[in-house]
Protein backbone atom coordinates (compact mmCIF):
# COMPACT_ATOMS: atom_id res chain seq x y z
CA UNK A 1 0.00 0.00 0.00
CA UNK A 2 1.23 3.47 -0.42
CA UNK A 3 0.96 6.18 2.54
CA UNK A 4 1.09 10.29 1.03
CA UNK A 5 1.28 11.82 4.14
CA UNK A 6 1.85 15.25 4.76
CA UNK A 7 4.40 16.56 7.68
CA UNK A 8 3.00 20.24 7.96
CA UNK A 9 5.48 23.52 8.54
CA UNK A 10 7.92 21.80 11.27
CA UNK A 11 9.62 18.86 12.73
CA UNK A 12 6.21 17.99 14.98
CA UNK A 13 3.44 18.82 12.50
CA UNK A 14 2.98 14.96 11.37
CA UNK A 15 -0.43 14.09 12.59
CA UNK A 16 -0.99 11.23 15.36
CA UNK A 17 -2.70 9.24 12.21
CA UNK A 18 0.25 9.92 9.84
CA UNK A 19 2.80 8.67 12.55
CA UNK A 20 0.46 5.32 12.96
CA UNK A 21 0.92 4.65 9.56
CA UNK A 22 4.69 5.20 9.36
CA UNK A 23 4.82 3.14 11.61
CA UNK A 24 3.27 0.33 9.78
CA UNK A 25 5.53 0.73 6.40
CA UNK A 26 8.60 -1.24 5.71
CA UNK A 27 9.97 1.20 3.22
CA UNK A 28 9.79 5.24 4.19
CA UNK A 29 10.60 8.40 1.74
CA UNK A 30 11.27 12.14 2.44
CA UNK A 31 10.62 13.96 -0.66
CA UNK A 32 13.48 16.52 -0.70
CA UNK A 33 13.55 18.50 -3.78
CA UNK A 34 10.50 21.13 -3.98
CA UNK A 35 11.83 22.75 -0.21
CA UNK A 36 14.22 24.52 1.61
CA UNK A 37 13.23 22.18 4.81
CA UNK A 38 13.33 24.48 8.20
CA UNK A 39 14.43 21.15 9.98
CA UNK A 40 17.06 18.10 9.11
CA UNK A 41 16.50 14.53 8.49
CA UNK A 42 17.61 13.63 11.84
CA UNK A 43 15.28 15.63 13.45
CA UNK A 44 12.49 14.36 11.82
CA UNK A 45 13.88 10.41 12.12
CA UNK A 46 13.61 11.39 15.74
CA UNK A 47 9.96 12.60 15.68
CA UNK A 48 9.03 9.51 13.74
CA UNK A 49 10.73 6.48 14.95
CA UNK A 50 11.83 5.48 11.81
CA UNK A 51 14.95 5.78 9.33
CA UNK A 52 14.05 7.53 6.31
CA UNK A 53 15.40 7.81 2.97
CA UNK A 54 16.10 11.15 0.77
CA UNK A 55 13.67 10.82 -2.65
CA UNK A 56 15.02 12.93 -5.29
CA UNK A 57 12.80 14.30 -8.29
CA UNK A 58 14.12 11.48 -10.43
CA UNK A 59 12.96 8.80 -7.53
CA UNK A 60 9.50 10.62 -7.58
CA UNK A 61 8.71 11.13 -11.05
CA UNK A 62 10.20 7.95 -12.22
CA UNK A 63 7.27 6.16 -10.07
CA UNK A 64 9.38 3.63 -8.73
CA UNK A 65 7.96 4.02 -5.25
CA UNK A 66 4.82 3.36 -6.72
CA UNK A 67 6.13 -0.08 -7.90
CA UNK A 68 7.73 -0.98 -4.44
CA UNK A 69 3.67 -0.36 -2.90
CA UNK A 70 2.78 -3.21 -5.05
CA UNK A 71 4.78 -6.04 -2.34
CA UNK A 72 4.89 -3.84 0.81
CA UNK A 73 3.73 -0.57 2.65
CA UNK A 74 5.48 2.49 1.55
CA UNK A 75 5.20 6.20 3.03
CA UNK A 76 6.55 9.11 0.90
CA UNK A 77 6.59 12.16 3.60
CA UNK A 78 5.79 15.32 1.76
CA UNK A 79 6.62 19.12 3.50
CA UNK A 80 3.37 20.45 4.31
CA UNK A 81 0.29 19.10 2.60
CA UNK A 82 0.76 15.94 0.45
CA UNK A 83 -1.60 17.23 -2.73
CA UNK A 84 -0.32 20.07 -3.71
CA UNK A 85 2.51 18.79 -6.39
CA UNK A 86 1.12 17.73 -9.15
CA UNK A 87 4.01 15.19 -9.06
CA UNK A 88 2.20 13.83 -6.22
CA UNK A 89 -0.95 13.61 -7.93
CA UNK A 90 0.69 11.59 -10.70
CA UNK A 91 1.95 8.71 -7.83
CA UNK A 92 -1.86 8.48 -6.72
CA UNK A 93 -3.23 8.34 -10.40
CA UNK A 94 -0.24 5.42 -11.64
CA UNK A 95 -1.28 3.65 -8.33
CA UNK A 96 -4.88 3.58 -9.26
CA UNK A 97 -3.86 2.38 -13.14
CA UNK A 98 -2.09 -0.64 -11.34
CA UNK A 99 -5.18 -0.94 -8.81
CA UNK A 100 -2.58 -0.63 -5.86
CA UNK A 101 -4.06 0.81 -2.20
CA UNK A 102 -3.08 4.35 -1.54
CA UNK A 103 -4.27 6.40 1.20
CA UNK A 104 -3.31 10.58 2.05
CA UNK A 105 -2.90 12.71 4.94
CA UNK A 106 -3.82 15.72 4.89
CA UNK A 107 -2.01 18.38 6.88
CA UNK A 108 -0.81 22.22 7.25
CA UNK A 109 0.92 24.00 4.48
CA UNK A 110 2.14 27.15 3.40
CA UNK A 111 -1.74 27.86 1.99
CA UNK A 112 -3.25 27.92 5.53
CA UNK A 113 -0.41 29.55 7.41
CA UNK A 114 -0.20 32.75 5.32
CA UNK A 115 -3.46 33.77 6.96
CA UNK A 116 -1.27 34.70 9.33
CA UNK A 117 -0.66 37.81 7.88
CA UNK A 118 -4.09 38.82 8.04
CA UNK A 119 -4.89 38.89 4.83
CA UNK A 120 -8.08 37.32 3.64
CA UNK A 121 -7.72 33.32 2.25
CA UNK A 122 -10.49 33.79 0.06
CA UNK A 123 -8.58 36.85 -1.83
CA UNK A 124 -5.97 35.38 -3.00
CA UNK A 125 -5.73 34.47 -6.39
CA UNK A 126 -3.44 31.97 -8.45
CA UNK A 127 -0.30 30.96 -6.59
CA UNK A 128 2.75 31.74 -8.94
CA UNK A 129 6.07 30.20 -8.69
CA UNK A 130 9.22 32.06 -9.24
CA UNK A 131 11.70 29.79 -10.71
CA UNK A 132 15.43 30.95 -10.16
CA UNK A 133 17.42 32.61 -13.44
CA UNK A 134 20.49 30.97 -15.01
CA UNK A 135 22.38 33.85 -15.97
CA UNK A 136 25.43 31.78 -17.47
CA UNK A 137 22.36 30.36 -20.03
CA UNK A 138 20.20 33.47 -20.23
CA UNK A 139 17.74 31.39 -18.45
CA UNK A 140 14.92 34.13 -17.28
CA UNK A 141 11.34 33.45 -17.33
CA UNK A 142 9.34 35.81 -16.19
CA UNK A 143 5.43 33.84 -16.52
CA UNK A 144 4.90 34.48 -12.95
CA UNK A 145 4.49 38.19 -13.16
CA UNK A 146 1.80 37.29 -15.50
CA UNK A 147 0.05 35.34 -12.79
CA UNK A 148 0.16 38.73 -10.74
CA UNK A 149 -0.67 40.69 -13.36
CA UNK A 150 -3.96 38.67 -13.68
CA UNK A 151 -4.55 38.56 -10.35
CA UNK A 152 -4.45 42.42 -10.00
CA UNK A 153 -6.69 43.27 -12.61
CA UNK A 154 -9.31 41.54 -9.79
CA UNK A 155 -7.98 43.02 -7.34
CA UNK A 156 -6.51 39.83 -5.78
CA UNK A 157 -3.26 38.95 -3.43
CA UNK A 158 -0.76 37.16 -5.23
CA UNK A 159 1.33 34.14 -3.32
CA UNK A 160 4.47 33.53 -4.47
CA UNK A 161 5.96 30.28 -3.84
CA UNK A 162 9.95 31.08 -4.18
CA UNK A 163 12.05 28.19 -6.01
CA UNK A 164 14.32 26.22 -3.48
CA UNK A 165 17.87 27.34 -3.24
CA UNK A 166 16.85 30.82 -3.77
CA UNK A 167 18.37 33.52 -1.46
CA UNK A 168 16.49 36.22 -0.64
CA UNK A 169 17.55 39.06 -1.70
CA UNK A 170 18.45 37.24 -5.20
CA UNK A 171 14.54 36.51 -5.24
CA UNK A 172 14.08 40.56 -4.58
CA UNK A 173 16.02 41.31 -7.70
CA UNK A 174 14.14 39.29 -9.79
CA UNK A 175 10.76 40.30 -8.98
CA UNK A 176 12.42 43.76 -9.45
CA UNK A 177 13.48 43.25 -12.47
CA UNK A 178 10.10 41.14 -13.53
CA UNK A 179 7.90 43.94 -12.31
CA UNK A 180 10.14 46.64 -14.81
CA UNK A 181 9.93 44.53 -17.43
CA UNK A 182 5.78 44.05 -17.12
CA UNK A 183 5.60 47.26 -16.05
CA UNK A 184 3.95 46.42 -12.67
CA UNK A 185 4.70 48.84 -10.07
CA UNK A 186 4.87 47.20 -6.85
CA UNK A 187 4.72 49.39 -3.48
CA UNK A 188 5.02 47.14 -0.05
CA UNK A 189 5.23 43.44 0.05
CA UNK A 190 4.79 40.47 2.46
CA UNK A 191 7.49 38.53 2.88
CA UNK A 192 6.64 35.13 5.01
CA UNK A 193 10.06 33.26 6.93
CA UNK A 194 9.67 29.75 8.33
CA UNK A 195 5.50 29.96 8.66
CA UNK A 196 4.52 27.74 11.53
CA UNK A 197 7.86 27.47 12.84
CA UNK A 198 10.12 28.74 16.00
CA UNK A 199 11.66 31.12 13.51
CA UNK A 200 8.33 32.09 12.22
CA UNK A 201 8.15 35.84 11.03
CA UNK A 202 6.71 38.45 8.38
CA UNK A 203 7.69 41.66 7.12
CA UNK A 204 5.47 44.24 5.53
CA UNK A 205 7.87 46.72 3.88
CA UNK A 206 8.53 48.60 1.06
CA UNK A 207 10.78 47.17 -1.96
CA UNK A 208 13.45 49.50 -1.19
CA UNK A 209 13.43 48.69 2.43
CA UNK A 210 13.49 44.49 1.93
CA UNK A 211 16.59 45.35 -0.24
CA UNK A 212 18.73 46.05 3.15
CA UNK A 213 17.54 42.94 4.55
CA UNK A 214 20.19 39.96 4.90
CA UNK A 215 18.96 37.58 7.47
CA UNK A 216 15.64 36.39 5.81
CA UNK A 217 15.91 32.24 6.40
CA UNK A 218 14.73 29.56 4.05
CA UNK A 219 11.96 28.36 3.28
CA UNK A 220 10.41 31.38 2.76
CA UNK A 221 7.65 32.70 0.13
CA UNK A 222 6.06 36.17 -1.05
CA UNK A 223 2.95 38.35 -1.31
CA UNK A 224 1.97 40.91 -3.30
CA UNK A 225 -1.38 42.70 -1.63
CA UNK A 226 -4.03 43.37 -3.53
CA UNK A 227 -4.27 47.62 -3.90
CA UNK A 228 -8.00 47.13 -2.30
CA UNK A 229 -7.38 46.11 1.31
CA UNK A 230 -10.17 45.53 3.74
CA UNK A 231 -9.70 47.94 6.59
CA UNK A 232 -9.29 44.77 8.81
CA UNK A 233 -6.90 43.45 6.22
CA UNK A 234 -4.51 47.19 6.55
CA UNK A 235 -5.19 47.13 10.14
CA UNK A 236 -3.48 43.57 10.09
CA UNK A 237 -0.07 44.59 8.05
CA UNK A 238 0.71 47.28 9.62
CA UNK A 239 1.22 45.41 12.77
CA UNK A 240 3.93 43.77 10.72
CA UNK A 241 5.64 46.68 9.37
Amino acid sequence: MLYLIGLGLNEKGISKQGLELVSRCKRVYLESYTVDFPYNKIQLEEQIGKKIISANREKVEGLTIVDEAKKMDVALLIYGSPLVATTHISLIQEAKDLGIKYKFIQSASIFDAVAETGLQFYKFGKTASMPEWNAMQSFRPMSFMEIIKENQSINAHSLILVDIGLDFQDALKQLKESAQEHEIKLKKIVVCQSLGTKNSKIFYKTMEELGEFTGVRKPYCLIIPSSKLHHVEMQSLEWFR
